[in-house]
């Protein structure tokens, strides 16, 4: 089964690689680009929910396939609520088994997308000077420059070349999206000011 599957996926032009145990995957170095794992439900050693549990367990996150023989539907919903793509039973159509792999690196691309926008924008906010970060919190607070001005002991013409900078190095084309970017860093609009 392990091989025919190998050789399907590879057929459609996606590169695949077979493990025989689970500790086998868990010691493979993992490649760059989106993958998924086609996962059977009973393997030696450890099942494959022990396994995504694990993954999980670790952090790390890689869509799975679970396909079985033996499957109901408690274990397809416990594998689906932690987070599986799919869960297939044995026998299944070649073509549901793509459908569902191109669903996971879709799934695992967009992720990855995700991640990386997110390092960016926080390598951008680390570029901040102390007193940047404190002038973006209180900016995306909904504070005028006069309100930031006296909250921060400034003149209001600093804070205005401060506030310049924050969204200069943000890249942030309006206030708006400043505090979209300040949601996503998950910083506190109040933090620095009190009431």
């Amino acid at each position: 089964m392990r091989q025919a599957i190998h050789d399907l996926v590879e057929s459609i032009g996606l590169r695949a690689e077979s493990f025989e145990t689970c500790e086998a995957f868990l010691n493979w170095q993992r490649t760059d680009g989106p993958l998924c794992l086609v996962l059977d439900i009973r393997l030696p050693q450890m099942s494959g929910l022990d396994l995504q549990r694990r993954l999980t367990e670790t952090g790390l996150q890689v869509p799975i396939i679970f396909i079985t023989a033996h499957g109901d539907i408690p274990m397809s919903v416990r594998a689906l609520k932690s987070g599986a793509v799919e869960f297939l039973s044995k026998p299944f159509r070649d073509q549901d088994l793509l459908d569902a792999i191109q669903q996971a690196l879709r799934r695992d691309g967009d992720s990855r997308k995700q991640q990386a926008d997110l390092r960016d924008l926080q390598g951008r906010y680390h570029a901040l000077t102390a007193r940047e970060r404190e002038v973006m919190t209180l900016v995306v607070s909904g504070m005028l420059n006069k309100q930031i001005a006296a909250a921060i002991g400034a003149s209001e013409a600093t804070v205005k070349v401060h506030r310049g900078h924050v969204m200069h190095k943000m890249q942030a084309g309006s206030v708006v999206e400043l505090v979209r970017m300040a949601d996503k860093l998950k910083l506190s609009s109040n933090a620095g000011f009190s009431d």
